[in-house]
Order: C-alpha cells, then structure tokens, then sequence
C-alpha cells in the first residue's frame, strides 16, 4: 500500500520540470509574490561554475547564500577581516535580480578562536558585536538582501541552552559563555538582536533554529522571541531548518505535523512570518537511489510543503533548500544528504512532486507511524 501510495504521487509528473520552473509555477498559479517565497542555498564555490548557478537561476529568485557570511568567514579573530564571499554573493544576485536571506547568525558555527578554551567573557562579546555590527550596516544597504538571521541554534532539543564545550573542533555555541542576564537569558541573544534592530533597520530579522517538533525546544524559542518583544525588540520572523532525519521512516509523523502547523499559526498570530530554511534530507545505512527512500522523501518533502501551502493566506512562509543536489554526510549520520537533484545533476521525484503540490496548491498530508 505504502509503494502504491508514492507511485501514485509520482505518476504523470514529468511534465512539470522543464517548461514549469518553480519561479514561473508562483506567476503562474498568482502566488503572493510578497508571501510565499521558494528558494535554495548554493555554496561560494559554486558561482564559478556556470552549469550550477544557470541550474539555480532558471528554477529560483529567492537565493541563501551557504555560510559565507557567517562569523568564521568574515572575522574570525581580532584583526581579520574576509569580505570577498560577501562580495561575490552580493555581485551574483544583484546581478540576476534575485533576493537573499543572509544566513550569518551569531550561531555555533563559529571560529576556532572563539572556541578556544582560553578566550575571556570580554573577548567573546567584543568580537562577536564588532562582527556583528559591520554585518549589519553592509547589508542595511544592500538592495537585493530582504531577510537576514540574526541567531541560529540557540537551544538543545531538551530545552536547555546550547552552551559551549571543550576543546575547539567539537560542535558548540561559545557564545552563552558571555553569561545570562538576570532573567535567565543569554547575553549574547539579546546583545545580536539589539545591535541588527538598531544597524539594520531595512532588513528583515529572523531567530532561526534546527531539532525537529520538540516541544520543551520551540518552548524555550518561543519565550525567548516574546520576551526580545517585550524589550521592545523587533523580531519579524523565525526560521526553522528542517533537516529531516529519517532513519526508515517518514520524517514528520501526525503529531509532528500537528505542532508543525501550531508553530506557524503561532508565528503569524504574533505578527511574524514562518520559514523553512535548510530543508534537506539526512539519511542512515541504505541506499539514497532505492524506491523506499526517494518515496519516503518524497512524502515527507510534500507534508512540508503542503502544510506551508495552506498557510500562505494567514501571514509570511518561505521554503529554502539547503543545496540542490545529493551529497555525502560528513559522517556516521547523516551518511546521505539528499535534496532536489542527484550528485549528477538529474532531476529527482522529490523536484517533480513539489512543483506538483504547488501547481495544485496541494495542502493535504499523509500520515504514517515511524
């Protein structure tokens, strides 16, 4: 039943791949241009290869750059300053009248002098608003930039905050090092969150942040959003990653799908807008080419983007995918990291049903157990 269910979902969907690019499907179907935004994430090493960057420019107008304009590449320790991949970024899309979500957060991805066990409270928090600061009054002018994330992975899966750890190769958040105010927050949220209020007034603010639908997490974000608010702090949206990890079986399952749509309801109640933006696919031991997993991705790619669908009339959602094609993991898990194409460049199923959901403004799901 479930292989009768993807081939069904998959059936005639040929022809929505060369003659209906997803730029020209939003045209075409009278998507909000204003509210309903879809889009995915290149590296800075891909704008030198024509084959890539035309793949992007005919299916996409809404581009995140990856990581280049994070701590780590553009100050990484006092007294370095790396501007080119902000440059470059900024040439291809004002170039191509593209818009750009700028994906540098003050966030765990951060440098290995920031994660050394010897740097003081004081240099963490000179460093991270010197970088800050000069990130937000570059883009502040930029034409072509609509969005940027001020903080990213601020919170573990358990509530707690993501904190540092020792050493300075392993995955951690040196910044809540700087210390908590006295209501229990940390410092370094409220210092990005008030310099991008004040530097980039022009630019959209978005709290970004990974997991998948735990409750203590979004809780934790959730409050600590309210309560930037309540300090009179403009935050206009949050972003959700959404890298799905499916270890034989469907990424999102009923009550995550529940609360997905509860988070985005959430978000537009108070006057902010949803985005998805990291949305790939993590996988474990099996083969990224088999039946089973293209039509597990498939099935979870189309509860995602179905569930955006049917909130584009209630406020703001935007849909990003972090890169275009199928890669290795960086380990154990995720050994796979799938997305839209294949590591040739061929078109997927998980491509051709999303233009599918957006031509038929598809906003039904299907629910299966893990």
């Amino acid at each position: 039943m479930r292989f009768l269910i993807f081939f069904l979902l998959t059936t005639n969907l040929i022809f929505t791949q060369s003659k209906n690019a997803i730029k020209d499907i939003l045209i075409n179907k009278e998507y909000d241009p204003e509210s309903f935004f879809v889009g995915a994430t290149i590296g800075h090493d891909m704008l030198s290869k024509p084959s890539i960057t035309d793949l992007f420019l005919s299916e996409f107008t809404y581009l995140t750059p990856a990581n280049s304009f994070k701590q780590t590449a553009i100050h990484p320790r006092p007294g370095v300053w790396n501007w080119k991949k902000y440059d470059d970024f900024i040439d291809f899309a004002e170039k191509n009248n593209l818009i750009l979500r700028i994906h540098g957060p003050v966030s765990p991805q951060a440098s290995k002098w920031a994660k050394n066990d010897n740097r003081t409270k004081e240099e963490l928090l000179k460093n991270m608003e010197d970088f800050f600061t000069e990130l937000c009054i570059r883009l502040n002018d930029e034409k072509t930039v609509k969005w940027m994330d001020v903080v990213n992975e601020t919170v573990l899966r358990n509530g707690d905050w993501f904190k540092e750890k020792p050493g300075d190769s392993a995955w951690e958040n040196p910044w809540t090092q700087i210390g908590l105010n006295d209501d229990g927050f940390p410092i370094y949220i409220i210092r990005a969150f008030e310099i991008a209020n004040k530097y980039a007034p022009n630019i959209k603010l978005v709290y970004n942040h990974n997991g998948g639908m735990e409750k203590k997490m979004w809780e934790k974000v959730m409050e600590t959003i309210s309560y930037l608010k309540n300090m009179g702090l403009r935050v206009d949206g949050i972003g959700w990653q959404a890298h799905i990890r499916d270890k034989n079986g469907v990424g999102l399952v009923k009550d995550d799908l529940n609360y997905l749509s509860y988070l985005i309801d959430w978000t537009h109640t108070n006057s902010m807008e949803f985005h998805v933006t990291e949305l790939n696919y993590w996988l474990d031991n099996e083969n990224p080419k088999s039946l089973s997993v293209q039509k597990r991705q498939v099935i979870s790619y189309n509860n995602i983007v179905n569930t955006l669908i049917s909130k584009k009339n209630n406020g703001v959602v935007t849909l990003n995918f972090w890169g275009l094609f199928d890669r290795k993991g960086p380990g154990d898990f995720p050994k796979n990291i799938l997305s839209l194409y294949d590591q040739n460049g061929n078109p997927k199923q998980s491509l051709y049903s999303l233009k599918k959901s957006l031509i038929n403004e598809s906003t039904g799901l299907i629910f299966e157990k893990r």
